[in-house]
């Protein structure tokens, strides 16, 4: 029952931090070495930049209202 509990209060946390756009670097560090080992991977603040600009539109991309 606890483990459920642990496991649902996880998955809402990720959830509500896919909502207002804060990336899951853990997600994708662990993505990395099970699927490429040995291979360099972006740094946090790489990664936060690249989730973005992927979002939001990086440099020449026009979006949102201004």
């Amino acid at each position: 029952m606890f483990g459920e509990i642990v496991k649902a209060g996880k998955y809402l946390g990720q959830s509500v931090r896919l909502m207002v756009g804060l990336p899951e670097y853990d997600t994708y560090v662990a993505h990395c070495e099970t699927t490429h080992p040995g291979e360099p991977y972006m740094s946090y603040e790489e990664f936060f930049r690249e989730r973005q600009e992927a979002r939001y539109g990086g440099a020449g991309k026009r979006g949102g209202c201004c």
